[in-house]
């Protein structure tokens, strides 16, 4: 099955939205951060010129910027969206602070109603995915494993020659630490890394330069 990993990036944070589809035409959005009206027609017009149908929107954790294009997608998509229960609150509390980094127009979207957990296995239409809990930037975080195409999105983890934040509300140095080493070390190293800002990585590479490794 040819896979193929489409990056969108959106609003102020730069942060990256990604589309996985496949030969028979089948998406998934992770993380749609759009917010502009202008970042909205992006998505939806790649999605539309591609005749992609829209079969699931997950989230890796829900931080502001990882979320502001929710309401959005629903509206269009009426998509089945995942996230994990512990970063429920972390999605509800958006609300409340999304005007103090200027996104007065953010609009609410109720909680997705299908829970992801750890070592859950995900069959959405043809693609096999699996879930790993990997807290330490957010409570709920999660990453998603596509074995079989050997890559990983992997939100607010892992980037290239660094790592999340843990400045923010159920943040963690040493919980998300654990998260790196114990879990998105050990898959294989050329496994790719799909990160939630900046450039691509792979596992091999973070292994042996990653910034993580100075703390």
């Amino acid at each position: 099955m040819g896979v193929q990993v489409s990056v969108f990036q959106f609003n102020a944070f730069q942060e990256n939205t990604y589309v996985v589809s496949n030969e028979q035409g089948e998406a998934l959005i992770f993380d749609p951060g759009c917010y502009s009206k202008e970042e909205e027609q992006i998505l939806s017009d790649f999605l539309e010129e591609n005749e992609l149908n829209v079969l699931a929107v997950l989230y890796t954790h829900a931080h502001i910027d990882h979320i502001l294009g929710a309401a959005f997608v629903h509206r269009t998509f009426n998509a089945p969206a995942y996230l994990h229960p512990l970063d429920h609150s972390t999605w509800t509390s958006v609300a409340s602070y999304a005007h103090v980094y200027g996104f007065e127009g953010y609009q609410i979207q109720d909680l997705p109603s299908h829970p992801l957990s750890d070592h859950q296995a995900l069959n959405i239409g043809a693609f096999r995915i699996k879930v790993r809990h990997t807290p330490g930037h957010a409570p709920g975080h999660v990453i998603f494993y596509f074995e079989e195409d050997q890559f990983i999105i992997n939100g607010d983890v892992l980037f290239k020659g660094s790592f999340g934040r843990v400045d923010l509300p159920g943040g963690d140095l040493e919980t998300l630490k654990s998260s790196i080493y114990n879990i998105l070390f050990q898959y294989p190293e050329e496994t790719i890394v799909y990160c939630g800002h900046g450039p691509e990585t792979n596992i091999g590479q973070e292994k042996r330069t990653n910034y993580i490794h100075q703390f």
